[in-house]
């Protein structure tokens, strides 16, 4: 790579201070650090680098969610590729221009939002759309709060929430079934207008009375966002997260233990009823339904719009959990796991000023 670097370090001062392309240095030094890391040095000591910086959480992150982009390639074909695409297109051209005119570098952070972004969408959801969705998550959700590490918002989680909201009609007829072939839909281009692929998702026929089976749910092929419907994957892959701890187990295990609970609650009390008999099946079931896992592993962990406190981390993700328990079952949408995270950020840093708080007031009693 020694030649790639030469012809960097030749056409550095045109991107620089005083070059005639210096207004475009953000852009110039986030390729360059693609492909080498960043030669900062630390000004004074201690000189040293905490292993789990920025870039390699990110990285941690991008690479958990390849089995999921690889799942959502086999199921529903080479459509998923032209998604990522766009979005990468569309969300890095919102960011280089608000770094442009900050003149700030461009931060590693949209890497990760442009692979997550996908995954929750329609498979069948028109391109420009995808474009929209990303784009104004990035802008509304990000940068208007000041880029990365002062949202307070998931972008991801905004821009879906803005398409659903503003086109609820088209991402309810975006869904498509999963292909059941052998080769999968590799080989396959799904077109928008193509009807006879559409099928609805398990949470929708469950507000009808139908609860498909749980094997299909494991596997993944039922329909739904793209990168949400194999629940193995997502567990697996999830692990890795937690394993390297870029991911908190406590945010984790709150919101799916708080789902179950109150699920199993609610069917105990006989506020709801499944068609599925007992109490394990439903919740099991609704377990592995729709994007609940997804959202706990990738989204709800967020380490910027999530609590940094232990105790936060826990009150945050029962927040979530039981959030999406009374979305799914009394209100009009089938899922509730994209609004239930966004009001987890909006309290999170409630909680994190109330835990705070209390051991400020109980250090000041014990002194």
């Amino acid at each position: 790579m020694k030649w790639l670097l030469k012809i960097i370090d030749a056409a550095r001062p045109t991107f620089e201070q005083g070059g005639k392309l210096q207004i475009f240095h953000p852009v110039f030094e986030a390729l360059e650090h693609v492909f080498f890391a960043p030669s900062a040095r630390t000004i004074r000591a201690p000189h040293i680098r905490d292993p789990l910086d920025v870039k390699r959480v990110m990285s941690m992150v991008i690479i958990s969610a390849i089995p999921c982009a690889l799942a959502a390639l086999y199921f529903f074909g080479l459509r998923f590729i032209a998604m990522i695409v766009v979005t990468y297109a569309a969300g890095l051209a919102v960011e280089a221009t608000f770094s442009i005119v900050r003149k700030e570098s461009i931060n590693e952070g949209f890497f990760v939002t442009g692979i997550l972004f996908p995954l929750i969408l329609p498979p069948n959801l028109p391109l420009w759309m995808v474009a929209l969705g990303v784009a104004f998550g990035v802008f509304i959700g990000k940068e208007l709060f000041g880029g990365t590490g002062r949202n307070i918002f998931n972008p991801a989680l905004v821009g879906r929430c803005f398409l659903s909201l503003a086109y609820p009609k088209t991402m309810a007829a975006s869904w498509v079934e999963a292909s059941h072939e052998l080769t999968g839909g590799l080989v396959t281009w799904i077109s928008p207008s193509l009807d006879a692929v559409s099928g609805a998702t398990p949470l929708a026929l469950a507000k009808q009375g139908e609860m498909g089976s749980i094997a299909h749910q494991l596997m993944g092929s039922v329909s739904g966002s793209a990168g949400e419907t194999s629940a193995i994957l997502i567990i697996l892959a999830g692990s890795f997260l937690l394993l390297t701890r870029v991911a908190s187990w406590r945010t984790v295990v709150s919101m799916l233990g708080s789902f179950v609970i109150l699920t199993a609650a609610l069917i105990i009390g006989g506020a709801v009823d499944y068609p599925i008999s007992g109490v394990l099946g439903p919740v099991v079931w609704h377990l592995f339904a729709g994007g609940l896992l997804f959202g706990a592993f990738y989204m709800a962990t967020d380490p910027v719009t999530s609590p940094t406190t232990n105790a936060g981390k826990w009150l945050y993700g029962i927040t979530i959990g039981s959030t999406t328990v009374l979305i799914r079952n009394f209100t009009g949408y089938v899922e509730g796991v994209t609004f239930a995270i966004l009001l987890g950020n909006i309290v999170a840093p409630i909680l994190d000023e109330i835990v705070v708080g209390i051991r400020i007031r109980r250090l000041r009693n014990e002194g």
